[in-house]
């Protein structure tokens, strides 16, 4: 994977690419010697010294930029929110919904899940938390959102780097994220998202899943920050799924740390499943 930062050995390498089935010892990467760090190749599209990895000389480019400056909640009663409807799935994908939704009106609310309830619910979703705020960071090309939920950082490369062929993105929780200013918008185009994540209320999407977000400052209150989501999937999708998301500032607010553990008191049947008591 793309963040992997050191090998230990040649042999382990070799024993993780196997049991994880990766394609090739990392994305972008190439296999060191025994011992020694990952050297990772330039990124698509631009000559290695505009990258992100170089970022001497360039801090006084951000002064330009809006200020995103404390943290950011998710603002409950966004009346341009109201009810998140549903993605408009098709084919296979709305037949496995309609099957989940019965599922779970058959276990009294319950969704029995696919994974652990430990892991994060990665993107779009984890864009959608109420509880758990947001911190925007900007360096010279790259945006870091860093998410209180899971101790999650996400990156969008702000360099002019190309996305890598889908085929050789190793699907994630955040996927693969490329970001340009017009103005004081920041516009994300992402990629490479597991299609074992969900979208929407227990609706999946294919790998030709794509989400698009202009986010910016509300012009009508410094302290309001919108995210536009525009979601699209030839595969899953019949059309695109919008939604309108805002998050509320404070300034002097800091992230406190996330722990989840797992609780182990439930039983798990053949399958796999939680059984939930």
């Amino acid at each position: 994977m793309m963040m992997k930062r050191r090998a230990f050995a040649a042999l382990a390498t070799a024993t993780l690419v196997a049991s994880t089935g990766m394609v090739g010892a990392a994305q972008g990467q190439t296999a060191p010697p025994v011992g020694a760090a990952f050297v990772s190749d330039p990124p698509p599209g631009i000559a290695p010294e505009q990258s992100a990895g170089f970022a001497r000389g360039r801090y006084h480019e951000l002064d330009q930029l809006p200020d995103w400056g404390g943290i950011w909640f998710l603002q409950r009663g966004d009346p341009a929110m109201g009810r998140i409807p549903q993605p408009p799935l098709q084919g296979q994908y709305l037949e496995d919904w309609n099957r989940w939704r019965e599922q779970v009106q058959a276990n009294d609310g319950v969704e029995l899940r696919s994974r652990s309830n430990c892991s994060p619910p990665g993107l779009p979703r984890i864009m959608m938390l109420a509880q758990y705020p947001y911190e925007f960071l900007f360096t010279p090309g790259r945006v870091t959102i860093n998410q209180e939920a899971w101790m999650q950082t996400r990156t969008i490369w702000t360099d002019g780097r190309e996305h890598p062929p889908l085929e050789e993105i190793t699907p994630s929780f955040h996927g693969h994220s490329i970001g340009h200013w017009e103005g004081d918008t920041l516009v994300v185009d992402t990629i490479g998202i597991s299609d074992r994540l969900e979208v929407g209320e227990g609706g999946k999407h294919s790998d030709q899943f794509r989400l698009v977000e202009r986010i910016h400052l509300s012009p009508d209150d410094p302290n309001v920050l919108i995210n536009e989501l525009t979601m699209t999937d030839p595969v899953a999708f019949s059309g695109p799924y919008q939604l309108r998301v805002s998050y509320r500032r404070d300034r002097h607010g800091s992230l406190i740390e996330f722990q989840c553990a797992e609780n182990d008191r439930n039983p798990v049947n053949e399958n796999g499943e939680t059984l939930y008591l």
